[in-house]
């Protein structure tokens, strides 16, 4: 069943202050990550006295920041993509691909979503236990400081990830972790460009993983998927050799499931 566009007409139950709550959120995009209030009642065809009330709503909840000047979307909106993802029930479609890539490099493989400052596993085949701390679906770890969640905050749209980057603290989790935000903004940019993240014990010690980005059918960036080994596996060049060939291979496996649930 199809759901009306705007304009269309609506039945007796239809709820108009939602629909313009949406469009307050809509009218922000890649080519618009910070608007003014002028800017947003103009977009939306609200008036400004409607579209305050609205983002100042969206700022109490926690989805929309503003300077005092202009409202910019935070990374919790992505919480309204997470459930329509949950719906499409991504944990059954990553875990036949999860299972297949498992078996090919012999180590564990996951698929993340982004969650405010951290990364949230959603789907997990474990072929052995590599970290000291015991990791199932609803796992969170900080984002900076996993190939996963670099992957996904490297598809931040830039206004966002300068959000993230101000508002979390970057703590030493090993002596290897990147603490720098010019730094952690460097390594994104390379993970965004070469398309694919490599955290060499950074979250803990002995233990290496690489990640790449899952796109819908529209081509966002919803999620990530990884393979986790331990550093008595090899050198990381020796890793990379094994395991990044497989992994590219079955993000793209997955991405045409993805696409075709749309």
């Amino acid at each position: 069943m199809t759901a009306p566009g705007p304009g269309a007409p609506h039945g007796a139950e239809f709820v108009q202050s939602l629909e313009r709550g949406l469009a307050v959120i809509r009218a922000f995009g890649p080519d618009r990550p910070a608007l003014t209030l002028s800017e947003v009642a103009r977009e939306t065809g609200l008036s400004r006295a409607s579209a305050r009330r609205f983002l100042l709503t969206l700022v109490e909840l926690g989805y929309v920041a503003s300077d005092g000047r202009e409202y910019r979307l935070l990374p919790s909106v992505l919480d309204l993509g997470y459930a329509y993802l949950s719906s499409l029930r991504l944990p059954d479609v990553v875990t036949p691909y999860l299972r297949d890539l498992s078996r090919a490099v012999d180590e564990s493989t996951s698929v993340a979503v982004l969650d405010g400052s951290d990364m949230v596993y959603v789907a997990r085949v474990a072929t052995r236990r590599i970290m000291s701390a015991a990791i199932h679906v609803g796992t969170r770890f900080p984002a900076y400081a996993t190939s996963m969640g670099r992957t996904l905050l490297a598809h931040l749209e830039g206004a966002v990830l300068d959000d993230y980057l101000e508002r979390t603290p970057l703590r030493p989790l090993t002596a290897r972790t990147i603490t720098d935000p010019d730094a952690l903004r460097a390594e994104l940019a390379q993970v965004r460009e070469r398309g694919w993240a490599l955290v060499d014990q950074e979250l803990e010690e002995g233990l290496r993983s690489v990640a790449a980005p899952l796109r819908d059918g529209s081509g966002a960036v919803v999620a990530a998927v990884n393979v986790s080994a331990p550093v008595r596996r090899g050198t990381v060049e020796e890793l990379l050799e094994h395991i990044l060939t497989p992994l590219l291979k079955a993000a793209a496996s997955i991405e045409a499931d993805l696409g075709r649930l749309r």
